[in-house]
């Protein structure tokens, strides 16, 4: 079988508080492997950046890691060569990539951990890529590669945390609770509106606060106008009971605010640290008076993909993507501009055919 021998990728080949030049390396010819009976050959054509692309490379990431490494968990490619034990997929398919390659269903393992995209195992920001055809997802019918790139990671974890634990899932007329404009909850919003939930957002930016009412979002709150911002979320549902679901972005610096708005029983599902570290941890007991579930979400399975794919499909929704693109070579410019806050969505590279 004749297929391409080998491809341009870039490269974690440090961690550095500097620039992201100083992380990052792209390398040109690079040799690719063998394909293996159960493996795709997959032309990328887009690959969109994560938060946690950023903490790699400054040495921030909390989770196992060795260098080098080729960065990014999120991409769309095309089938160009199969191996002769895979009858899913032919040349010539569309599909995205899966974050954690070996979480297929149901709870996540040490395994699956340890089979994360641009983190324990090379990632997606290269030319060509050989994936197991169980790490791939057929990509939606309606969606542009570009589109189709942002999938795998941040709306996956947004669908978890909406959906995954089934007896709490996100209902029409429940409440949600978002924090910023992050990938994870600009997803969560659209797949709450969806539903038929009503949305409340918080930001620090009026601009950003009228996008977010253009999305459809029911309440925005300015957090460095309000700074009891959970309270104030409280008071928006009816009843004054609280919401049923947050999707905690924060962290440690936010988790406060979030137990104050949760109503009895509700769901904080904890998906990041954007807040940073801090000695003002709340009393976890207050999740007991609460009588809460607080529960730490690591993106998801295949079989939450595969869902999320037909909801997207079926609903017709469409990721919200930054308008400014990046070329292959402007990779260091795109990682800049993502850590800077730049974008309104989420950040693509483009991959050169």
């Amino acid at each position: 079988m004749s297929y391409p021998t080998h491809s341009d990728a870039w490269y974690f080949t440090a961690t550095s508080q500097g620039p992201f030049s100083d992380a990052l390396q792209l390398k040109k010819g690079i040799a690719i492997p063998e394909l293996k009976d159960n493996e795709c050959l997959l032309r990328i054509k887009a690959v969109s950046l994560n938060y946690r692309d950023m903490v790699i490379a400054k040495g921030m990431y909390p989770f196992p890691l060795s260098l080098p490494k080729v960065p990014g968990s999120d991409a769309t490619g095309v089938v160009v060569a199969v191996g002769k034990a895979v009858t899913r997929y032919k040349k010539g398919d569309r599909v995205c990539t899966l974050f954690n390659q070996l979480h297929q269903a149901g709870s996540l393992t040490q395994e699956a951990i340890l089979s994360a995209l641009g983190g324990a195992l090379d990632g997606t920001l290269r030319q060509y890529a050989a994936f197991p055809d169980y790490g791939l997802v057929p990509a939606p019918s309606k969606l542009s590669n570009v589109e189709a790139s942002t999938l795998s990671c941040a709306p996956l974890t947004a669908w978890n945390s909406l959906f995954g634990l089934e007896s709490k899932a996100l209902r029409p007329g429940d409440v949600l609770l978002t924090q910023g404009t992050g990938g994870v909850s600009l997803s969560a919003i659209q797949f709450a509106l969806m539903v038929g939930a009503t949305v409340i957002a918080t930001t620090s930016s009026e601009e950003k606060a009228e996008k977010l009412k253009k999305l459809g979002v029911h309440h925005v709150i300015n957090y460095k106008k309000t700074p009891n911002w959970g309270e104030v979320a409280k008071s928006l549902t009816p009843n004054n009971v609280g919401v049923d679901h947050v999707v905690e972005v924060g962290g440690a610096g936010t988790l406060r605010q979030s137990l104050n708005a949760i109503k009895l029983e509700g769901v904080i599902s904890l998906v990041g640290f954007l807040s940073g570290q801090t000695n003002d941890l709340p009393d976890m007991m207050q999740a007991f008076a609460g009588l809460c579930i607080v529960r730490g979400v690591v993106v998801g399975s295949k079989q939450q993909f595969e869902a999320m794919v037909r909801a997207i499909d079926a609903n017709g929704i469409h990721p919200v993507v930054d308008a400014k693109q990046f070329a292959f070579e402007e990779a260091t410019a795109a990682f800049q501009y993502h850590w800077d806050q730049k974008n309104w969505g989420k950040v693509v590279i483009r991959v050169p055919s």
